[in-house]
């Protein structure tokens, strides 16, 4: 893999629930571990659940994650980071993992992550849906959540490949 400057790397935010079913665990890891093949930066929250196994993903092929913490101390992100970011803001940092990706994977999620993608639209970044958030446009002044919504790991990376170079 060859490594790109910081200002000509791509960054990829996965966002997800801090808890999660082996199913989701499963569907994340296969995210992280693609955007890793691509050479792409993950982008999380840092904690555990869908952004811990997007970790193990990327980290299983040698890639690189960013953290964003909510906390204090990096000894509470999950093992798997290359580096993090401690803010001490609690969930307010989610503008902060929004706005460090050029695009972003929501799979499942809570509130935390339905906060971040609605902080994506309003930025005019792409947001792909692996099995998250669902609200029907016609109910949402004809919006729907996401740029596109996908059916499986593979999908979500040839999705957003697709989306983050397009608009170059």
């Amino acid at each position: 893999m060859e490594r790109q400057s910081a200002s000509r790397a791509v960054y990829v935010g996965v966002i997800g629930g801090r808890r999660c079913s082996d199913e989701i665990a499963e569907l994340a890891f296969r995210v992280g571990r693609g955007i890793a093949e691509q050479g792409w930066i993950l982008v999380c929250g840092g904690m555990g659940g869908v952004m811990e196994q997007a970790c193990r993903g990327a980290r299983s092929q040698n890639g690189v994650t960013l953290g964003i913490l909510p906390g204090d101390s990096r000894d509470r992100g999950n093992p798997y980071l290359s580096c993090s970011v401690v803010t001490g803001l609690g969930e307010a940092r989610n503008v902060l993992v929004v706005k460090s990706s050029q695009a972003l994977i929501a799979i499942d999620g809570s509130y935390g992550t339905l906060s971040e993608i609605a902080l994506a639209n309003a930025a005019g970044i792409p947001v792909v849906g692996l099995r998250s958030w669902q609200l029907d446009a016609q109910e949402n002044r004809g919006q729907g959540l996401f740029s596109r919504v996908v059916d499986d790991p593979n999908e979500a990376i040839q999705t957003v490949k697709s989306l983050i170079f397009e608009s170059f």
